[in-house]
C-alpha cells in the first residue's frame, strides 16, 4: 500500500477542486495513482450530485448583468440558505447571468451545454455540487437585449429586478427598478395585468358583496340593488389593477406622484421589466430536523 502524503492530497484537491476528505478517500482506493485517484473523484463527485438532484431547491440568489445594452437577469436555487452565501456559489450564479447575457441561450438546458474553460456549465455546477453536497438548479433566466436602456436592483441576493427603459438617466431606471422590488407590481400597465388574475379579484369582490348582502337580510335591511352591487365590485376591480401595475403605483420616492408621473416629468418610458423572488412558488419540504441530520449522516458514510 502506498504512502499516501499531504503533498498527494493537495496536489490532487488542486487538480480536481475536491473536498480534502475525498481526495485522501480516492488515493488510498487508487494505491496512490493520481490519475486512477481523479477517476474515481469523477464517478464520486457525479454520484453525489445524482443524488442531491432529487432534493428540493427553494432557497438561493437571483443575480444580474448588465453590459451595455444587453442584460441577463439569473435565479439559481440551492438547498439551504448556507450554500446561498458561499463564495464559489455565488460565482457560479455570475457566471450563469453573463453566460446568459453574452451567449443568448434558448433555455437552461442550452445554458447548461455553453463550453467555458474547457468544460460546460453544467460540468461546473455538477462539480460543484459534488464539492459542496448539495442540489444547485438554474430555475430560470431572462435576457435583455435594447436600444434603450437596462437598470437593475438587487435587494440582498434574493429579490432582483431588470429594467428596460428609455429617455432619462441612469438613476430614474435605478429608482424605477427599487420601486418595482418594493412594490411587487405584476404588470407595466392595467391592460396588461393577467386575465386569471382579474377574474381571481373579481371573484373575491363577488363573495364580499354576498356576504354583506347576506348580513343586511340577517339584519332586517334592505341589501343593495344589484346596480350598486355591480358598481361596487368593478371598482373593487378597478382599485387592484391600480395596486398592481407600475404606472399605476404611487411612486415609493414620492408619494404625490404615481411612477406614470414620476416617468412624464423625467421624459422617460419604461419598456418593459422582470422581477424574480427566490423561491417564489416552490413548496419547501419540512422535515423533522433530527430525522434530516440523522439521514444526512447516513449518507455522508455511503
Amino acid at each position: 500500500m502506498a504512502a499516501i502524503t499531504a503533498a498527494m492530497v493537495g496536489e490532487l484537491r488542486a487538480k480536481t477542486d475536491a473536498p480534502m476528505m475525498e481526495c485522501k478517500k480516492a488515493l488510498t482506493e487508487a494505491d496512490g495513482d493520481m490519475g486512477r485517484a481523479e477517476e474515481i473523484l469523477r464517478v464520486k463527485l457525479g454520484g453525489k450530485a445524482s443524488k442531491a438532484a432529487a432534493r428540493v431547491t427553494a432557497e438561493g440568489v437571483v443575480a444580474t448583468y448588465i453590459s451595455g445594452n444587453v442584460g441577463a437577469l439569473v435565479e439559481v436555487n440551492s438547498e439551504t440558505d448556507f450554500v446561498a452565501k458561499n463564495d464559489e456559489f455565488l460565482a457560479m450564479v455570475n457566471l450563469a447571468a453573463r453566460l446568459v447575457a453574452e451567449q443568448n441561450p434558448a433555455d437552461v438546458a442550452a445554458l447548461s451545454a455553453i463550453p467555458h474553460e474547457g468544460k460546460t456549465f453544467d460540468d461546473v455546477r455538477t462539480a460543484l455540487i459534488g464539492k459542496i453536497g448539495e442540489n444547485m438548479t438554474v430555475r430560470r433566466f431572462q435576457r435583455f437585449e435594447t436600444t434603450g436602456k437596462l437598470a437593475s436592483y438587487l435587494h440582498g441576493t434574493r429579490i432582483g429586478v431588470m429594467v428596460e427603459f428609455e429617455g432619462a438617466d441612469e438613476q430614474v431606471g435605478k429608482d424605477v427598478a427599487m420601486h418595482i422590488a418594493a412594490m411587487k407590481p405584476v404588470s407595466l400597465s392595467a391592460d396588461q395585468v393577467p386575465a386569471d388574475m382579474i377574474e381571481k379579484e373579481r371573484s373575491v369582490a363577488q363573495l364580499k358583496a354576498q356576504e354583506d348582502a347576506d348580513k343586511a337580510v340577517a339584519e332586517g335591511k334592505q341589501p343593495q340593488s344589484a346596480e350598486i352591487v355591480s358598481k361596487r365590485i368593478d371598482g373593487s376591480v378597478q382599485k387592484y389593477l391600480k395596486e398592481v401595475s407600475l404606472l399605476n403605483q404611487t411612486f415609493v420616492k414620492n408619494d404625490k406622484q404615481s411612477v406614470e408621473q414620476m416617468l412624464k416629468a423625467a421624459g422617460a418610458t419604461v419598456k418593459s421589466f422582470t422581477m424574480y423572488v427566490v423561491g417564489e412558488g416552490i413548496e419547501k419540504k419540512v422535515d423533522d430536523f433530527a430525522a434530516e441530520v440523522a439521514a444526512q449522516m447516513a449518507a455522508n458514510k455511503q
